[in-house]
């Protein structure tokens, strides 16, 4: 009997001497892959679920610009941003995978009912919504992209990289409502 208490207060012993061990090297191996410091925090979270709902959103508003612009830099502008926020959305679902966090795989309720609205346009009306809410969408965009770059993290870094491509679909779509004429 003694000796079977030796053996259980040895079992005991270590497993409590390896228990301060697990619990130093389980915290690595959760952030495998991601930001040595830190595990995304509710801001990276929510700005890349953003950034992936604007990117399906801009996919579709290309798509649809292409099929019903009657201008043809309007077709343009709708091939560059199906072009670019593919590449994007590409992009950010890597970085999401990454840091942990699901990609939604829609655009938001408000990114729909814009579709919606633009899709029931046609001809020059179409060209005219199209380009405004384009403007107001980049925009608005920009300053969201612009403070995030400020993050020292992976979130922070695709921001950083994404505000020069979104500040160059401002200046065309802005080129779209300043745009007198309408050339085919």
């Amino acid at each position: 009997m003694n000796r079977t208490r030796i053996l259980g207060l040895s079992a005991a012993i270590a497993f409590l001497a390896a228990s301060p061990l697990n619990a130093q090297t389980k915290p690595p191996k959760q952030t495998t892959g991601s930001a040595p410091t830190s595990q995304p925090n509710r801001t990276d979270q929510r700005f890349l679920a953003d950034a992936i709902q604007a990117d399906l959103a801009e996919v579709q508003i290309g798509k649809l610009a292409q099929q019903k612009g009657d201008n043809d830099q309007v077709k343009q502008f709708g091939q560059m941003l199906e072009q670019d926020h593919g590449q994007h959305l590409q992009q950010a679902q890597q970085v999401a995978g990454q840091v942990g966090v699901t990609p939604p795989t829609e655009p938001s309720a408000q990114q729909k009912a814009t579709y919606d609205k633009l899709s029931k346009l046609s001809g020059a009306s179409f060209d005219k919504q199209f380009a405004v809410a384009m403007v107001k969408d980049h925009k608005e965009d920009i300053v969201k992209f612009q403070k995030m770059a400020r993050e020292k993290s992976p979130v922070g870094d695709l921001a950083g990289k994404t505000v020069p491509v979104l500040q160059k679909h401002l200046q065309s779509a802005e080129a779209l409502t300043s745009a007198k004429s309408t050339k085919r």
